[in-house]
């Protein structure tokens, strides 16, 4: 099943321009009404079982408050999949610049999920703004599964179209550095994904491959 992140006329409203939507991206800097725009802590200390961890292979750690009162279902399902190290090794595979990363397919082609069963959604009037994470799914509502998304920029056209779960609150300048790509060509990897009430160190960085010593190599070191 193919869980691209948006069907095509969504994408074509957060990516080409028009002056509804251009109205609505300069909103993004002021500030949105209390009940659009509620507060969300960066305080560790407060609630860690729903705090995600996420170690990436671009060297950071991002921090996303999980927000049940949002999507019960949706945060649970996170949680559940971060426990049992489903999204240890999985890439993200579609990154696109000035909109969103995407991620949670063991197959890295987009059309995976884990062998759980499709949410229903749980679509809400939260805002998608800069550090949202929210679920992925298929052009039909009920098909999020395990893949979801961190949006680089405010993208209100997948207001109450998607599942809103969580924000990064730490961590956002990694999410910056995540590798582009459809998929990317050297895709930035989740090293590990845990809950931060598990207090689990950051996996060892990756050691990068030696080189391929070739015959043509040894004879040139030869004769110099």
């Amino acid at each position: 099943m193919n869980r691209r992140l948006i069907a095509s006329f969504v994408l074509g409203l957060s990516l080409v321009a028009s002056p509804a939507l251009a109205k609505k991206e300069q909103a993004a800097a002021q500030p949105v009404a209390p009940a659009l725009n509620p507060v969300v802590s960066a305080d560790v200390s407060v609630d860690p079982e729903n705090i995600l961890v996420l170690d990436l292979s671009n060297g950071g750690r991002v921090l996303i408050r999980l927000m049940p009162q949002w999507a019960p279902n949706h945060v649970e399902r996170i949680k559940t999949l971060a426990k049992q190290g489903f999204y240890n090794g999985i890439i993200f595979h579609r990154v696109i610049d000035g909109f969103m990363a995407q991620t949670g397919d063991p197959t890295g082609t987009g059309q995976g999920g884990s062998p759980l069963p499709d949410l229903k959604a749980e679509f809400n009037a939260m805002p998608h703004i800069r550090g949202t994470i929210s679920m992925a799914r298929t052009d039909q509502p009920d098909t999020a599964n395990s893949q979801f998304f961190i949006v680089f920029y405010p993208r209100f056209a997948l207001d109450n179209r998607y599942t809103n779960f969580g924000r990064v609150i730490s961590g956002m300048d990694v999410v910056d550095n995540i590798e582009r790509g459809e998929p990317p060509a050297s895709p930035t990897k989740i090293l590990q994904a845990s809950m931060l009430s598990d207090n689990l160190p950051p996996p060892p960085a990756p050691v990068a491959a030696p080189a391929t010593i070739t015959a043509d190599m040894l004879s040139n070191s030869k004769s110099n």
